[in-house]
């Protein structure tokens, strides 16, 4: 699934508002650059490679690029109206096999690193008196899967901080949501697959279908149906929508 129409009353809704998409070469982040852009936003796409997110502009989803790690660094960002944190990574491993770097790589991937993005990026927005954070959890920010205790504790961690900034600004014009997919089609999900068939024996057919068995329509999510999920807390209708968790995982959860 490449695109999914927009709703006609996004079309244009965002016109003249400035994007920021970590992760957005890729995945749920390019399928969120595509929907922004679609919607008259102007999209700058963040992640660690290159080659993506070139990719990305020139096949429109993206006006400009910005090569960084969320986890690291991060050089000077563009003002932006709309931030999306869709970068970053799942590791599995039994707990006591979980070691202190695989901790921290997973917090700094998918809680820290959005945190430090959103800190860089919040003061443009109060300033404004206008601002969307949206912010890429999963279904491991509401529930426990076995294997992934780093990866379930960062996305709750990443949950946890989106309910607390949404009080904080509340009454300033910006508003703090998460979406949570449960498995969705994305290369982070192939490699999920890829340890899957390594550990189980189980060929690429059945390891998906294992996957897709967590959600109750029998299916994997599509990347762009996150992103519909995510435009929508973007447009100016969704205001009042605030600190929410909206699950995008067929009734999982």
């Amino acid at each position: 699934m490449d695109t999914l129409p927009l709703p006609a009353r996004a079309e244009g809704a965002l016109a003249g508002r400035r994007a920021l998409v970590t992760g957005g070469g890729t995945g749920i982040g390019l399928a969120c650059a595509r929907a922004l852009s679609g919607a008259g936003a102007h999209v700058t796409v963040l992640g660690r490679r290159a080659a993506p997110l070139r990719a990305a502009v020139e096949a429109g989803a993206a006006s400009v690029l910005v090569t960084a790690d969320v986890a690291g660094e991060l050089p000077p960002l563009p003002p932006c109206d709309l931030l999306v944190n869709a970068a970053g990574a799942a590791e599995s491993a039994p707990f006591l096999r979980t070691d202190a770097a695989m901790w921290r790589r997973m917090l700094d991937a998918n809680l820290l690193g959005a945190a430090a993005v959103t800190r860089a990026v919040l003061p443009g927005m109060l300033e404004a008196g206008f601002g969307r954070v949206v912010n890429v959890a999963s279904t491991a920010a509401l529930k426990g899967y076995p294997y992934v205790a780093a990866y379930v504790a960062a996305k709750h961690g990443l949950l946890g901080l989106t309910r607390a900034l949404a009080l904080e600004v509340a009454g300033r014009g910006v508003t703090v949501n998460a979406v949570c997919p449960g498995f969705t089609d994305t290369p982070l999900l192939d490699a999920s697959v890829a340890t899957l068939t390594a550990r189980t024996g189980r060929d690429e057919a059945a390891a998906r279908a294992a996957l897709a068995s967590h959600n109750p329509q029998g299916r994997l999510v599509q990347p762009e149906e996150v992103a519909a999920a995510v435009l929508f807390l973007c447009l100016p209708e969704a205001s009042a929508v605030n600190g929410a968790a909206l699950p995008v995982s067929g009734g999982e959860a």
